[in-house]
């Protein structure tokens, strides 16, 4: 009888091991997918690189703005995700009548959770209505459609040229602001 009840509770031991082990070995289990994805990419590193990017945007059919670049690098595994532009680009912009601005700089980084690029090096905005801007770093806030920079600016018009050491506008040049301006300025009396 001893014997019996020794059988009995070594099997009830057995399976509350088991069932324990079990416990243990799924509870220190994760989901770590995306551990395995990352593996072999540094943080530091792109998570893609593309080349000769010729990127076309439209809406409801119609051309809005055409990206070139030689280079983007995207490092959307980031924390503060973004996507370097190292060797510049040329960016055309259409508005409702279609008419073209272009946008070109040395470098630019866009950055995703802000929606504002950062232009640099030899920064030039040129519009349809010949007024051009030549900065050295100029960023653009694509949800207001706002440029600025606090970096100096040359603003051409067909009438003026105007140097200035801060610039503020809204993407057409109607709302163009230029701190402690310098240069040719016409004024209307």
């Amino acid at each position: 009888m001893f014997q019996e009840y020794l059988e009995q509770h070594y099997k009830l031991f057995n399976r509350c091991l088991f069932v324990v082990v079990l416990f243990v070995v799924h509870m220190s289990c994760k989901d770590n997918f995306s551990d395995v994805q990352n593996i072999g990419i540094s943080e530091n590193e792109p998570i893609g690189v593309a080349e000769d990017i010729h990127l076309k945007y439209t809406d409801s059919g119609r051309i809005k703005a055409i990206l070139v670049s030689p280079k983007m690098l995207d490092y959307s595994n980031r924390t503060f995700a973004f996507s370097e532009f190292p060797q510049g680009i040329v960016l055309d912009l259409f508005d409702e009548d279609q008419n073209k601005s272009v946008v070109v700089a040395d470098y630019a980084i866009n950055y995703d959770k802000t929606n504002i690029i950062d232009l640099q090096g030899n920064v030039r905005i040129a519009t349809h209505n010949k007024d051009t801007l030549f900065a050295e770093q100029l960023y653009y806030d694509q949800d207001k459609e706002w440029l600025f920079t606090n970096y100096p600016v040359t603003f051409k018009t067909t009438t003026d040229v105007i140097h200035g050491n801060i610039f503020d506008s809204d993407t057409k040049f109607n709302n163009a602001s230029v701190l402690e301006p310098t240069g040719n300025i016409t004024v209307e009396e």
